[in-house]
């Protein structure tokens, strides 16, 4: 629905606010959650917080969502709080409802949340330079790195099954099948791109089922712009969008960063000549990630750095190529064959890596040896 300001500070008022509420704004970019900064303002000046609605499109569950969120910030904020006290302040965290709750719900049963806002920080929306590539990934293995000893019970599951490649596999098979839209017939190339590098959907599940490589808490949506930076320094703060933290594989996390970080181009380029998996960059990730995981990344999952990339990659490719078929059912389009554009910069990329995965995989035995 949509909301004028007044309704957004009705709700603001139903948290634990410091200070006179004076001003709500839109906040950000994200393209999940509404979100908004409420400026209270007090004696010693203006105190912001983060006001957010959690998408139920996206989030089916999204009182489990708010419950991995404040598990995870906690356990972190508590490890910090002993070793760092001023960035354990930096750190995401919520603040309560008038009646001591960790969200509130509306008349509508849209779920909210506020966390205090990380002051003299931001987000970048791109890698530049291979500094900011090794301090993004940094945070990533950080990130991962405070949470090895998270208490039991598991996470929740916010979506089921995010990062399985083999079922994005048999459901791209499924709608090539049914072709419904009668688009495979000029996608041929790319269709047998999927089916010719098939094969190494299952490769991670299998080391998964073999005890090779745990399951651990993980990002999930390891952007740059999901990393905060301080202003003065450009050292990492904290890590953001806590939405899709839950269980996972490390290497899933590594293996996006390769996917968004290591190309020059847009997502949706058109010239694919601009396409290329970049080594300085590459290097960058695997120092940055490696800084913090060598002491628990298992051999296989180091052996597995170079090959996460090519299959979060090729993943990402099934699922905008699958859309293409299926009629542009998920992903919201601009032009005509956007996802199919979409598909062949992710294949593009895939194709990069293939023809460098052995100079990979060697730098990462090489940044790895030098940390024993």
């Amino acid at each position: 629905m949509d909301m004028t300001n007044n309704d957004v500070s009705k709700i603001a008022s139903q948290f634990k606010l410091v200070g006179l509420l004076t001003e709500v704004a839109a906040f950000g970019n994200g393209h999940i959650n509404e979100t908004y900064c409420v400026t209270c303002q007090t004696e010693q000046g203006p105190v912001r917080t983060v006001l957010q609605q959690i998408n139920q499109n996206v989030f089916k569950l999204p009182v489990q969502v708010i419950e991995n969120f404040q598990r995870v910030t906690e356990h972190i904020r508590t490890k910090l709080e002993a070793i760092d006290s001023p960035i354990a302040a930096r750190q995401l965290t919520l603040v309560e409802t008038l009646d001591n709750q960790a969200f509130f719900t509306d008349t509508q049963g849209d779920v909210w949340r506020m966390c205090h806002y990380i002051e003299q920080a931001a987000t970048q929306e791109m890698i530049e330079t291979p500094k900011m590539a090794l301090e993004t990934a940094r945070m990533f293995g950080w990130f991962q790195r405070m949470l090895i000893d998270l208490p039991a019970p598991a996470l929740h599951e916010t979506i089921p099954d995010f990062h399985t490649t083999p079922k994005r596999l048999k459901a791209f098979q499924e709608v090539l099948q049914k072709d419904p839209c009668n688009r495979a017939r000029n996608a041929r190339s790319e269709i047998d791109f999927v089916l010719k590098h098939a094969d190494f959907c299952g490769i991670l599940l299998n080391h998964v089922r073999q005890g090779n490589v745990p399951v651990r808490v993980t990002h999930n949506d390891t952007k740059i712009n999901n990393v905060m930076l301080d202003l003065d320094t450009e050292q990492g703060v904290c890590v953001i969008d806590l939405d899709t933290v839950m269980p996972g594989l490390s290497l899933y996390d590594f293996g996006d960063m390769v996917r968004t970080a290591t190309s020059p181009a847009e997502e949706d380029e058109q010239d694919l000549s601009k396409i290329s998996m970049r080594m300085p960059i590459f290097e960058s990730l695997v120092k940055g990630f490696a800084q913090e995981t060598h002491t628990f990344l298992t051999p296989v999952e180091k052996k597995h750095l170079a090959f996460s990339g090519k299959l979060i990659t090729f993943e990402q490719m099934i699922r905008f190529l699958g859309d293409h078929l299926a009629g542009d059912t998920y992903y919201k389009i601009h032009r005509e064959n956007h996802n199919l554009d979409r598909s062949r910069t992710q294949m593009a990329l895939v194709q990069s890596i293939l023809n460098q995965e052995k100079a990979m995989d060697a730098l990462v035995d090489s940044v790895f040896d030098e940390l024993a």
